[in-house]
């Protein structure tokens, strides 16, 4: 028979209770498709804060980072539009994100586009960093964002930011509170990608990435597999490891409302499992999720999905 403090409440969670800090990114500069800003909007609207305390978390939702307007600005070189104004806005990403962890809280990033996580890891990497300690990373998503300005397609900035935390660039994301490279390139792990451009790949094999899944070895191997080795690997050495997840890495048949959606990602229950896998090693740092676009959703069901990982990586269950 189990204790009376574990005893068994459907749907509640068994892990210590964490002091939360929600930031909406609403970035959508780094993309080429309109929509994202809205995303953290989307995700408060169904019922994150409340959802997360009645977990038995504590939530403070620390409202939005200001953003530049495209319509405002201009767009600069067309290899990495907005650059400038995506740095600026990452640097302050980055600066709250540390912030929130010197206050004992567990920073809960809403972007946005994926470029916010150039800020996002740099503020967690930060504050490790003055510890003399290390952190990994869980890359999940349908692409792997390691553009350069040299090697991108589109010039979209948002199909860069994993490249700058390595160390490639471009040099404005890269130096973001000044030290560079964020995570060390053994502790960087990819899941779940299914759309890399032949340049990226050249550039993921420079910066000495080895720890890729891509939908196959998901496909093959299982997603309990994965995420263990996957949590391993960023783990190795670390004081633990920031999740950036990007709702296109969900199938669009479960998430049609992302940035780029792929035909060919993880299931619902796929997705729900990494989660729970994430929950029960009890080592996350912080977490972010990215690229939900209310306008091109359905009734709000990718932000709802969104809500619901979110509650599984902070220890929701089934039972």
């Amino acid at each position: 028979m189990p204790q009376a403090s574990q005893t068994i409440n459907r749907g509640v969670q068994s892990l210590p209770p964490r002091k939360i800090k929600v930031i909406g990114v609403p970035l959508d500069l780094g993309a080429s498709r309109r929509g994202v800003d809205m995303g953290p909007s989307a995700v408060r609207v169904a019922g994150l804060k409340a959802r997360l305390e009645a977990l038995g978390h504590e939530v403070h939702d620390a409202g939005n980072i200001s953003v530049a307007i495209a319509e405002t600005k201009h767009a600069g070189e067309e290899n990495a539009r907005y650059l400038a104004e995506i740095t600026e806005t990452c640097a302050r990403a980055a600066e709250i994100v540390e912030q929130s962890l010197e206050e004992g809280m567990t920073p809960v990033i809403l972007g946005g586009d994926h470029s916010v996580a150039a800020g996002t890891v740099s503020g967690v990497a930060a504050f490790y960093r003055k510890r003399q300690q290390k952190i990994g990373l869980i890359w999940i998503d349908a692409h792997a964002d390691f553009n350069t300005p040299e090697t991108s397609p589109s010039g979209n900035v948002h199909g860069m930011p994993l490249a700058a935390l390595a160390g490639l660039g471009p040099a404005p994301l890269a130096n973001i509170l000044g030290f560079s490279p964020k995570v060390a390139p053994e502790n960087i792990v990819i899941v779940g990608v299914r759309d890399i451009d032949a340049t990226e790949k050249e550039n993921i094999r420079r910066a000495g990435i080895t720890e890729v899944y891509t939908m196959r070895d998901i496909d093959e191997r299982g997603m309990r597999t994965v995420m263990e080795e996957a949590l391993r690997a960023a783990g190795r050495g670390t004081a633990g490891y920031h999740i950036s997840l990007d709702m296109d890495w969900i199938d669009p048949e479960d998430a049609p409302g992302v940035g780029t959606p792929v035909r060919g990602g993880a299931t619902y229950r796929e997705a729900h499992l990494a989660m729970e896998i994430i929950a029960d090693h009890g080592r996350m740092t912080s977490f972010e999720i990215v690229e939900v676009n209310p306008v091109i959703d359905e009734h709000n069901r990718t932000a709802d999905l969104a809500v619901q990982l979110i509650s599984s990586a902070f220890g929701k269950k089934i039972l």
